[in-house]
């Protein structure tokens, strides 16, 4: 059965409105609806794919209603003037796409979705948008109401669950509540849920005023007879006129293609800037055909190379044997600088019959030819790493990262190169798999599928830049520029240089954890009474809660949960569970941090295990780590010291840690301009004791604990539920706190709304240095509208530590050389190997570039330990 959507059109715009009525163009327009119903119409295909779609619309002046009852809708008042600014704009938005839009002079759109729904019932599966409660009566067996803030449909079931009345039961509902919004009277004294106790009893309106002498609350009695007339002049107006004269769906039909590529000009006078990355929109980008060219010649390569100069701009990407830089081999090239053609350089291909490639010294030649550009590259941290290791050729001075640029541009949506060209164009990349036997290299492909498939790398970034430098705002372009472009370099030497690992310390450690596994797992089986599979959650809830009759959590299709959170309920409930917790605490280590790091380590001649530091892998700005994942080495836990004992510096050289203190509650200082919160860091003051006298009175372990707490939940977007979990109180007793923390801090409060406010309105989050997170209120569930507010807190201090950190990196590197490295950054915390003797003098230039790098309203301190292992660098 085919699907028809019909939108309720003027209730969906102004939900949008509401949802984000603060929304601004930088020039100051209104564009909260303009900005809420754009992306509506870009999520259509993938939320609401559907044959047909009709926008129903409202007539202007009154409607057959007004006659029936003069006071219908009479005490709405005037729209704001920026919602009416914008309605024109997007009633034209309609038109301007083509969609079908239908309006009917003297009646409402839900009586033109009503007559649509008489007609087509039967004939087609229809999804009715709104959030307008008077329609979900038209809910039958092929008809259902999409709610567009909670992307949920209600069939019958789920409108009973949501009004406790059935879709045939909604005009009398409606006929005994009433409705304020539109001035329907219903029946006075009578609320919700009388009505419903009404209906589920009698059936319908006709039926309870049949049945008045059954009803034994006088009181209610007495309001059905004096709200009769109006009980059924309310019904009479909440009842849909379904007969209306409606056009054919020959012009109704879904478009192919997306509806926002005909207005691309108004995407631009409201500033979407993410939309229109989305489309193609300029006519360079036009073409999706290019020709590939595979150039294996010396003497041709160098002749296509001839004319660049460094005014030209060039994207470029390599093809190798493997994905990790330190190991894998260079196989090609390829290169774009014109978009109708882009060319691949075979150097190191292998398989049968492989003929002439370019000679290792020609290769080296082009390339320095192109690192003399403007050149443009995805994920050139990789390329530059292979480049260096191949041919000892150091990055261009003018690159830009295409990766990067679209991370600046949305840091949640995926970067990698085949999902942003789908995303941007709809273009279907060439799959690496789809060329690349799984036991062989890119080495072992032909000429002509590499061509095609390299050629479309370089080709395809180049189109990148342009859409992207178009679309993205100048100052986080020029943040690109000047900060996150420049940082590869400081990550690449980071990731070359490693970090030393004691192999005999990991050995012995690999050992104890072994016996101590062992020991323990023979524990558990005597507490138990039974052996299993203790790495089995399955397994492990069975003799638990089966064998062991303790109290369980709701059963689940997989099990039982048998996870942290749980098994710390059940601390005391019986002596195996303290032993469960050892042995995975125990199990972790040796499992994910020993002995991966000891084979590593083996691999390595120097001992060193390097890591890999993604640059876009968070939404907030700060880097992770994979490969092993050295920002999460345990920092706290019996065995901690252990694991960080194994970390050591080179002979001669010590570890030096410089980190910064506190610096997202320094940075809440600064954006609050608390006053008492100022004073406290400009005074030096302990900040949590200050927090736990300024609520409390005095200070105290404990109460400096919850002080604590309290200050850092707060950046986190942590309410009193949260606090109260966290430091095992009553929800009342955190609630409590909070308050007198807000009382003690007296601008703190406000501007936290201030920043969620914010964000609803502009659709984004920003940080120190501009950068933006961004966020759908508009379409938001209850849930995820709850967390964007928190990750919109979250952002303005997290993401911009991650800027001051990565600006400090930055300024410190000229300090770097043989005898001074930069190993690790660990969030707020920088590591560095440094030759004994120059370490006070680097600690002093280093400490005082991380204390200069920003101005804020209070000081920025880092802190400095240093020590010949990862252990013993204590704060």
């Amino acid at each position: 059965m085919k699907t028809l959507t019909i939108i309720d059109t003027f209730g969906f715009f102004f939900r949008l409105y509401y949802a984000m009525s603060g929304l601004r163009t930088r020039d100051g327009k209104p564009s909260g609806m303009v900005h809420g119903f754009a992306n509506f119409i870009d999520s259509l295909k993938s939320e609401l794919e559907s044959d047909y779609i009709i926008f129903a619309l409202d007539s202007k002046g009154k409607t057959f209603r007004s006659q029936i009852d003069p006071n219908y809708k009479m005490n709405r008042q005037t729209p704001p003037p920026a919602l009416l600014e914008q309605l024109p704009v997007c009633i034209d938005m309609i038109k301007q796409m083509e969609l079908c839009a239908v309006e009917k002079e003297g009646y409402e759109a839900d009586d033109i979705i009503a007559s649509l729904v008489k007609n087509y019932k039967d004939k087609f599966e229809i999804r009715i948008v709104t959030h307008d409660k008077d329609l979900y009566q038209l809910i039958s067996e092929n008809v259902s109401i999409y709610s567009p803030a909670k992307k949920e449909l209600y069939d019958k079931d789920g409108c009973f669950e949501k009004y406790g009345v059935y879709p045939e039961q909604i005009r009398d509902f409606l006929a005994i509540v009433g409705d304020s919004a539109d001035n329907i009277p219903g029946v006075k004294g009578i609320g919700e849920k009388g009505a419903k106790k009404l209906l589920d009893e009698f059936g319908n309106l006709e039926q309870i005023y049949e049945n008045l002498d059954k009803i034994l609350n006088n009181r209610t009695k007495s309001m059905l007879i004096d709200g009769k007339d109006s009980a059924f002049l309310s019904k009479k107006l909440t009842t849909l006129y379904e007969y209306l004269e409606i056009p054919k769906l020959d012009g109704a039909k879904f478009p192919d293609k997306n509806p926002l590529l005909k207005i691309t000009q108004t995407l631009k006078d409201y500033n979407l800037s993410r939309l229109l990355a989305s489309l193609n929109v300029t006519s360079q980008n036009s073409e999706l055909n290019f020709e590939p060219i595979l150039v294996n010649d010396d003497e041709k390569l160098l002749e296509i190379l001839k004319n660049i100069d460094s005014k030209t701009l060039i994207a470029f990407d390599t093809e190798t044997t493997g994905i990790d830089s330190k190991t894998a081999k260079i196989v090609g090239f390829s290169f774009c600088f014109d978009k109708s053609r882009s060319y691949y350089a075979p150097i190191n291909h292998s398989f049968l019959g492989v003929s002439k490639q370019i000679s290792p010294k020609v290769a080296k030649e082009a390339i320095e030819k192109i690192f003399s550009t403007k050149l443009v590259g995805h994920n050139l941290k990789y390329d530059f790493a292979i480049v260096k290791n191949s041919f000892d050729i150091n990055p261009p001075k003018i690159y830009a990262d295409t990766m990067i640029m679209a991370w600046l541009l949305d840091p949640q949506s995926s970067v990698g190169m085949d999902n942003l060209a789908n995303r941007l164009y709809g273009y279907k990349t060439i799959k690496f798999e789809n060329i690349v036997k799984k036991s062989e290299t890119f080495a072992s492909v032909n000429f002509e599928n590499a061509t095609k498939y390299a050629s479309e790398d370089a080709w395809i970034t180049l189109r990148f830049y342009h859409t992207l430098s178009n679309v993205l705002d100048p100052e986080i372009l020029k943040l690109g520029f000047n900060l996150e472009f420049p940082f590869i370099k400081v990550l690449l030497d980071m990731e070359s240089e490693g970090i030393g690992m004691d192999i005999n310390a990991l050995k012995n450690l690999s050992q104890r954890l072994d016996l101590e596994i062992k020991q323990l797992t023979n524990e558990i089986y005597d507490l138990s009474g039974e052996r299993f599979n203790i790495n089995s959650p399955k397994q492990l809830g069975e003799v638990l809660f089966d064998k062991l009759n303790l109290p369980s959590k709701k059963k689940t299709k997989t099990g039982y949960s048998t996870n942290e959170t749980v098994l710390n309920e059940l601390i005391d409930a019986h002596p195996v569970i303290t032993k469960i917790l050892d042995y995975r605490e125990v199990y972790k280590l040796k499992s994910t941090y020993a002995d991966p790091l000891l084979k590593l380590a083996m691999q390595d001649k120097n001992s060193r295990v390097y890591t890999n530091f993604l640059q876009t892998g968070t939404a907030t700005g700060r880097l992770s780590s994979k490969n092993p994942n050295l920002q999460n080495i345990p920092a706290r836990g019996r065995l901690a010291d252990d694991v960080r004992a194994c970390f050591v510096s080179r002979e001669g050289f010590s570890f030096i840690s410089l980190d910064y203190s506190q610096i997202e509650l320094r940075l809440l200082a600064h954006f609050s301009k608390d006053p008492a919160l100022l004073k406290a860091f400009k005074d030096g003051a302990d900040i949590h004791e200050r927090t736990a006298i300024s609520i409390f009175g005095s200070s105290d372990k404990d109460k400096r604990a919850i002080a604590k707490s309290i200050n850092f939940g707060l950046i986190y977007g942590m309410g009193s539920t949260k606090l109260a979990s966290e430091l095992q109180i009553s929800r009342n007793e955190a609630k409590d706190y909070i308050d007198r923390y807000f009382k003690a801090f007296t601008t703190i409060k406000e501007f936290l709304n201030s920043l969620k406010d914010e964000a609803k309105s502009k659709g984004y989050a920003t940080t120190l240095f501009g950068r933006r997170r961004l966020f759908d209120f508009a379409n938001a569930t209850p849930m995820q509208y709850a967390a964007y507010e928190r990750e919109a807190v979250n952002t303005k201090f997290q993401g911009s530590a991650a800027d001051i950190i990565k600006k400090a990196m930055l300024e410190i590197s000229p300090l770097l050389d043989e005898d001074r490295h930069l190993l690790l950054q660990i969030h707020d915390e920088l590591i560095f190997e440094v030759k004994d003797e120059f370490v006070d003098s680097f600690v002093k230039l280093a400490k005082e570039k991380m204390e200069n790098v920003v101005k804020l309203n209070v000081p920025l301190i880092a802190s400095v330990s240093t020590a010949k292992n990862w252990a013993n660098l204590k704060g």
